[in-house]
């Protein structure tokens, strides 16, 4: 794969896993907090949208998928394209 082209995937698909990645972290990490300080109760529909539960959307079943592809897909073009300009300066 060029140089050009795997930019480009990176590029594109870096914006669009931004967002399940933020939410899934955000979520797990503020009900880690409400159920430190003794109020999970209030707070379990944090977990449904961490799992993918939104409203009347259920992706919980590939929620996870998405999270895992977009987290390997960003790691193997961003090491790919981190390799190509280090072999680039030498």
């Amino acid at each position: 794969m060029n140089r050009q082209r795997l930019r480009y995937l990176h590029y594109t698909v870096a914006p669009l896993m931004l967002f399940p990645l933020l939410l899934t972290a955000l979520t797990g990490s503020l009900f880690q907090v409400a159920q430190l300080t003794g109020n999970s109760q209030q707070f379990y529909w944090l977990l449904d949208i961490h799992r993918g539960k939104f409203g009347v959307v259920n992706l919980e079943i590939i929620y996870p998928f998405i999270n895992a592809l977009g987290v390997i897909m960003l790691g193997i073009t961003g090491i790919l394209i981190w390799l190509q300009i280090r072999n680039f300066n030498e």
